[in-house]
């Protein structure tokens, strides 16, 4: 067999190899087209707005806010009973005190 053959044959079989690595590719590519067209996620539901739940927070916010109002007003009231009642110890210790010294 001359070199000439040879070469005849290794491109015969070079082009060969070519059409199949060709067809290859394709059937790659369109397993590829066909495996994402399959995957495809369905569209997420369109949420309607929860309107009860804003409803609820409209008629509950005054009520917490009376709520907070009166435990802010029951503390300051606690505070001042406790002042004066803290003074008035202190002022009968003050009295208690001076009666021993003399």
């Amino acid at each position: 067999m001359s070199d000439i053959e040879k070469a005849a044959r290794d491109a015969v079989e070079a082009a060969h190899n070519s059409e199949q690595l060709a067809l290859i590719a394709a059937v790659l590519q369109a397993q590829q087209l066909t495996q994402h067209q399959g995957c495809q996620h369905p569209p997420a539901p369109v949420q309607q707005p929860n309107t009860g739940k804003w409803i609820a927070v409209g008629v509950a916010a005054p009520f917490l806010a009376v709520t907070l109002a009166i435990s802010v007003m029951a503390f300051a009231i606690s505070a001042v009973a406790l002042t004066i009642c803290v003074l008035v110890l202190r002022s009968v210790w003050a009295d208690m005190q001076k009666g021993k010294k003399s």
